[in-house]
């Protein structure tokens, strides 16, 4: 099986990129309109361009890196103009001397995903974890800082269930100074108090923050059994933590990861240029409710059965009976098919009538 990346020309000359198993289909389906989000409102759309993969991995990476280049240099892209492609990627980003309102986020110039920074982790099965709730979330870049089994571990691949991409992307450092060098802003995750003062934020509220900077952003997770020392908190401007159990404070390194990763996410923009491909479980349409008569008949065949097995009693509160069972049947808002998968069970429950 092939996994497709492509990029689709809308009709108000923006691109969208997306990945696919089947781009025939896919595209169709932009065409058509039945996908809903960035491309429904921007019909008709064109392909421009698509390559192929022989894993969705590899497709994921490769959507990821082209969704965050530049109008100039996807049009290179599409002209074959390799030369072009690489002049725009050594050329600087367009950047707006205005900023969006109530953020310090440069206009044009998008947030790089966070780099989680794994300081000091004890066991391979606790990294490669991390990394499989790294990419659940569409984060990729994994930084270890003198990992205590040493790099690469053999116990991280099975545990990663799959999420090779970021075991074999990380990069192994000395020292947390190191592994943050080239960060502007540093995040620590911590439950508790190391002695020094540092603004203190959720990891909602860090993610919020993270989105609203064009700069890359480091978030640091300490080592399963102590969690971060002082010194390495010292180096963070910035402490996340989450309200948690006072008897019970403790959370594992991927709990952790995917709690901050989560938060992450939910702050990218799907279904817009430079998004990340993040979806939802698909909506299942419901059935519309019976109509009245099927209802009714429901209720008499049950009433029926009801009246014959001597339910209604006493006599007296016959009405009162049948009005609290009509309430609690037309409650659930039945369809068709369960109209009638109901009184098929009446049916069967009916006692049989012996043939003479």
């Amino acid at each position: 099986m092939s996994f497709w990346v492509y990029i689709l020309r809308c009709a108000d000359g923006s691109y969208y990129t997306g990945h696919t198993d089947d781009l025939g289909r896919r595209v169709a389906e932009h065409q058509a309109g039945t996908i809903p989000g960035y491309t429904h409102d921007r019909r008709p759309v064109e392909l421009m361009w698509a390559q192929d993969f022989p894993t969705r991995i590899e497709a994921l990476e490769r959507e990821r890196q082209v969704k965050d280049w530049s109008r100039v240099k996807k049009e290179a892209l599409f002209a074959g103009d390799w030369d072009g492609v690489s002049a725009a990627a050594r050329s600087r980003p367009r950047v707006s001397a205005s900023l969006d309102a109530g953020s310090n986020r440069t206009e044009g110039v998008a947030a790089p995903p966070p780099v989680v920074v794994l300081v000091r982790p004890q066991l391979g099965e606790n990294i490669g974890k991390a990394a499989r709730a790294m990419l659940n979330f569409g984060l990729v870049d994994m930084r270890l800082v003198a990992p205590r089994d040493g790099w690469p571990n053999p116990q991280a691949g099975p545990a990663a269930s799959g999420a090779d991409i970021v075991l074999e992307r990380a990069q192994v450092f000395d020292t947390v100074a190191e592994a943050v060098a080239d960060c502007a802003h540093v995040y620590a995750t911590t439950v508790r108090k190391r002695g020094v003062t540092k603004p203190v934020v959720t990891p909602e509220q860090a993610a919020r923050d993270i989105h609203a900077s064009s700069a890359r952003t480091a978030i640091l997770f300490g080592p399963e059994r102590s969690g971060l020392e002082t010194d390495d908190v010292a180096l963070a401007r910035t402490i996340v933590t989450v309200p948690i159990n006072p008897e019970f404070g403790s959370l594992n390194l991927a709990q952790a990861v995917i709690l901050v990763a989560y938060e992450w996410s939910k702050h990218v923009p799907s279904d817009a240029e430079g998004g990340v491909a993040l979806v939802s479980p698909p909506d299942t349409e419901l059935l519309p409710p019976a109509p009245q008569e099927e209802l009714e008949g429901m209720i008499a065949q049950l009433d029926a059965m009801l009246l014959d097995a001597g339910y209604f009693f006493p006599e007296a509160r016959t009405v009162a009976t049948r009005r609290t069972l009509r309430t609690l049947l037309t409650k659930p808002g039945w369809n068709s098919l369960e109209v009638r998968t109901v009184r098929g069970v009446l049916s069967a429950l009916r006692p049989k009538v012996p043939r003479r």
